[in-house]
């Protein structure tokens, strides 16, 4: 079996090139690769188009890149928590293709399972099928791109026919993913919501880049706990239990009085 560890971010990132396509996991600010984000910055790499739910805040997790102009294009689920985002969509600096979620998270898993496309019903009669949402905007107000009009098929499904929007898999150069727990071959354990993108962006990378709190030897893992096997990861980096983590919102619950 192949030890697939590395000793630095930098090293993990070296081969990314300008204008290379990044699957990036992480739900809100929940399973952000951020050593790998903030190796990638420090490289310099820009003109990237990048697959994630969203793209962070301002100061953390891709909005660093984005704040540092270093992407293109986004294609994501969720982008309300980021200034800059919408400066820079509305002003025609960044593309944006705006995917539902649970599309989103479905063509990247089908791209990572080998499936071209597939038909789904979220989205029939909107202009996700439809066409003419912006997708680049030409500074002036205009639209300079807008997203093109989908096939629509209908289906005979529990004996009655329903229209079904058909959309294509996701495949990327890279991945860039965070585990609360990996060995040397790559197998990885994910925490709570930082399951929710992280292992569907891994699959869709040609290349996985995988920064884990905890490295362990091959064996130590159980292997039914396992939610992304080996043969999907290819470097391995241990960025240890103490790495920054932040919160998106912090919501606490009023005080209450006596013994209520």
């Amino acid at each position: 079996m192949i030890d697939k560890t590395v000793g630095s971010a930098a090293e993990a990132v070296a081969d990314i090139p300008d204008g290379a396509s990044l699957a990036v996991g992480g739900f809100g600010l929940s399973g952000n690769p951020i050593a790998l984000i903030e190796a990638l910055l420090a490289q310099g790499t820009t003109d990237l188009s990048i697959v994630s739910n969203n793209c962070g805040v301002d100061d953390w997790g891709l909005g660093i890149l984005l704040n540092a102009k270093r992407i293109r294009k986004m294609t994501s689920s969720y982008v309300g928590e980021n200034k800059e985002f919408e400066r820079q969509f509305l002003s025609g600096e960044l593309e944006l293709e705006l995917t539902p979620q649970g599309t989103l998270a479905e063509k990247l898993r089908a791209g990572g399972s080998g499936i071209a496309a597939f038909y789904t019903q979220t989205g029939v009669g909107t202009q996700v099928a439809e066409g003419g949402l912006p997708r680049k905007y030409d500074g002036a107000g205009g639209i300079a791109v807008a997203s093109p009009v989908k096939d629509v098929r209908t289906f005979d499904v529990s004996g009655a026919p329903r229209e079904y929007v058909l959309e294509e898999a996701i495949v990327t150069d890279y991945a860039l993913v965070h585990a609360r727990r990996g060995d040397r071959y790559g197998n990885l354990i994910f925490n709570k919501s930082a399951r929710n993108f992280n292992p569907l962006a891994a699959m869709a990378g040609r290349i996985c880049i995988a920064q884990v709190e905890e490295l362990v030897e091959p064996g130590e893992l159980d292997p039914d706990c396992i939610h992304l096997p080996g043969i999907y990861v290819h470097r391995v980096l241990e960025v240890g239990t103490g790495i920054e983590k932040r919160i998106e919102r912090r919501t606490v619950a009023a005080a209450t009085s006596g013994g209520d």
